[in-house]
C-alpha cells in the first residue's frame, strides 16, 4: 500500500516571497490556486523480476558445417517459455564450420541468423552472441585445433556487420569468440605461435587478437560492448596492466572508448582459484582487484565450471558475483554447482543478478511550475551496462505524454539511491496521471514492454504499455 503525504502552505508560503503577485494561473473560480506537493512512498517487491539484460540465462548454440547441414534455429515458442519462467536473454552460440577455411559467408547463413534475432526480438529475448570455429571434442585438447586464420576472422566480422548493427537492439553484448575452441581465445591454431603452447603469447601474437577486437568494436554501434574470456586479453587488446591502475576508471565509463567496450565472461567461475586459468596475474589479486573496480561500468557473466566448496557454494559465490558485479549466469551449467545452491540461493541470486530498481517515492508538484521527482534505489549487484533512458509518461484519457529525464539509468549503481527531476513546463495543462518510465533506447523495440525495465515494487507495473505507475496525478496550470 503506497503512502501519500501532501505539503500545501508551507510550499506556497516559502514560494509567495519569490514570485510576484497575480504570477499563478487562475483557478476557475476566480482565485489564485498555489502550488500542491504530493508524496508517494512505495512498498518494495520480494519476487523475481525478469528484466532485459540480467537474470540468469539459457545457452544454446547451432552449427553449419560444410555439407550445409547443422542449423538449429531458434524456436519462438521456447523462447517464450524462457520469458515465463523469467528467462529475459539467452547466450548463443553460432559455429561456422562451413567457413573455416573460406573468407566469403554464405548469403544463406546470414539469412538464417538474420532470423533467429528477428524470432528472438519477437518474443523479447536477448541474445549475447558469440561467433566461433569449432568445439573441443575430449580432452585433452592437441593441435590442429580447427580454428580460422586472422584474414578469415576479419573478413568475416566485416561481412557480419550489418548484421550486429541491424540487430544491435536484441544483442546486449557480443563476446569475442572467433578465436580457438568454442571461440574461449586459448586453443587456437593461429593465434599463438606455439599452438602445443597456446598460454605463451608473442607481441606478434597478441597484435593479431588486437585487430579483431578492434574490429569487433568497429563493427558495432558504439553503444555496445565485446566481452573477452580473461582480464589479461582486455590488458594486452589495450596494453594496460593489471590491478586498479590498469582498470577502467570512473572517468572512463560509457564515454565510448575502448576501455569502457570491453568487459568479461568467466566460463569457469568459482572452479579453481584462478577459476581455470581466468585470473592469470602473480598475484591473482592484481586481476580480481582489477575486475571488481572495472565491472561497475562493463558487461560481467558467464557459467560455473565444477564444484569446488566451499568457494562453489552459495554464501561465496554470492559475495563474489557482488564484488564483480555479475549481470548473468547459464542456468544450464555447471547443474551440481548450481543444485548446491538451493531454492533460497537460486532464487536470491535471480533477483539479484544485474540491477534491481527499486522505487523508494516520489514527490509531484502541482501548478504553474509543474515537477515531478522519483527516487529509485539498485538493489542489484550491478548497473545496467548498455544506455536506458529515463522518462516520466503522463496519461490524460486518450492523452499521452513523454517527458525525457536527463539521467541515465546505467549510471545507478548498485547499493546507491538515485533521484532524478523533470519539469514539466511544456506539459499542456491539465491533471496528469504520471508514471515512471525504462524503455529500451532503440526505436525498434523502444515501445515493446519486454524490453522496458519493471521497478521492484509492490503494484505498480503496467505489463501492458511496460511503465511503473506512480499512483500520482499532477496538475499543470499555465
Amino acid at each position: 500500500m503506497q503512502h501519500r503525504t501532501i505539503t500545501t502552505a508551507a510550499l506556497a508560503a516559502v514560494i509567495a516571497l519569490a514570485v510576484p503577485t497575480g504570477a499563478w494561473a487562475s483557478s476557475p473560480g476566480g482565485h489564485h490556486a498555489p502550488p500542491t506537493r504530493t508524496t508517494v512512498s512505495y512498498t518494495a517487491s520480494d519476487a523475481v523480476i525478469p528484466n532485459p539484460s540480467r537474470g540468469f540465462d539459457h545457452t544454446t548454440e547451432t552449427h553449419f558445417r560444410a555439407d550445409g547441414t547443422g542449423y538449429t534455429p531458434l524456436d519462438a515458442a521456447t523462447l517464450r517459455g524462457y520469458r515465463a519462467e523469467g528467462v529475459t536473454q539467452i547466450v548463443r552460440v553460432f559455429y561456422m564450420e562451413a567457413f573455416v577455411d573460406q573468407r566469403r559467408l554464405s548469403p544463406a547463413w546470414l539469412r538464417l541468423v538474420q532470423r533467429d534475432y528477428d524470432t528472438a526480438r519477437a518474443a523479447g529475448v536477448g541474445v549475447i552472441t558469440r561467433f566461433a570455429y569449432v568445439q573441443g571434442g575430449a580432452w585433452p585438447y592437441t593441435a590442429p585445433y580447427g580454428d580460422a586464420d586472422l584474414p578469415t576472422v576479419l573478413a568475416h566480422i566485416e561481412q557480419l556487420t550489418p548484421t550486429l548493427r541491424r540487430n544491435a537492439d536484441v544483442i546486449p553484448t557480443l563476446q569475442e569468440g572467433f578465436i580457438g575452441l568454442w571461440g574461449e581465445g586459448y586453443y587456437t591454431d593461429h593465434f599463438a605461435s606455439d599452438p602445443a603452447n597456446p598460454g605463451v603469447l608473442t607481441e606478434a601474437d597478441k597484435e593479431a587478437r588486437r585487430q579483431v577486437v578492434q574490429a569487433e568494436l568497429a563493427a558495432l554501434p558504439s553503444s555496445r560492448s565485446i566481452q573477452v574470456r580473461t582480464m589479461q586479453m582486455k590488458q594486452d587488446a589495450l596494453r594496460t596492466t593489471s590491478g586498479t591502475a590498469g582498470a577502467l576508471t570512473p572517468q572512463q565509463a560509457h564515454d565510448g572508448s575502448a576501455a569502457s567496450r570491453i568487459g568479461h565472461h568467466n566460463d569457469c567461475f568459482l572452479a579453481s582459484p584462478d577459476d581455470f586459468g581466468t585470473f592469470l596475474s602473480d598475484p591473482l589479486s592484481l586481476d580480481q582487484d582489477y575486475l571488481a573496480a572495472e565491472s561497475r561500468y562493463v558487461p560481467v557473466g558467464g557459467e560455473t565450471c565444477a564444484v569446488n566448496t566451499p568457494r562453489s557454494e552459495y554464501p561465496s559465490a554470492s559475495a563474489e558475483m557482488a564484488k564483480y558485479h555479475y549481470s548473468y549466469l547459464n542456468l544450464d551449467y555447471n547443474k551440481d554447482v548450481l543444485a548446491s545452491w538451493g531454492d533460497a540461493g537460486m532464487t536470491d541470486a535471480a533477483k539479484k543478478l544485474g540491477y534491481r530498481f527499486t522505487m523508494t517515492s516520489s514527490t509531484v508538484t502541482s501548478g504553474k511550475h509543474a515537477s515531478v521527482s522519483v527516487s529509485v534505489r539498485n538493489d542489484g549487484w550491478a548497473a545496467p551496462y548498455n544506455p536506458r533512458p529515463v522518462q516520466l509518461v503522463l496519461t490524460n484519457g486518450h492523452r499521452r505524454v513523454t517527458v525525457p529525464v536527463r539521467a541515465d539509468a546505467s549510471s545507478w549503481q548498485p547499493g546507491t539511491t538515485a533521484t532524478v527531476t523533470a519539469s514539466l513546463a511544456r506539459v499542456p495543462s491539465g491533471r496528469w496521471h504520471v508514471a515512471l518510465a525504462l524503455p529500451a533506447p532503440e526505436r525498434s523495440i523502444a515501445a515493446d514492454p519486454d524490453f522496458a525495465i519493471q521497478t521492484a515494487n509492490v503494484g505498480t507495473w503496467d505489463a501492458r504499455t511496460g511503465v511503473n505507475d506512480l499512483d500520482q496525478v499532477v496538475s499543470v496550470r499555465r
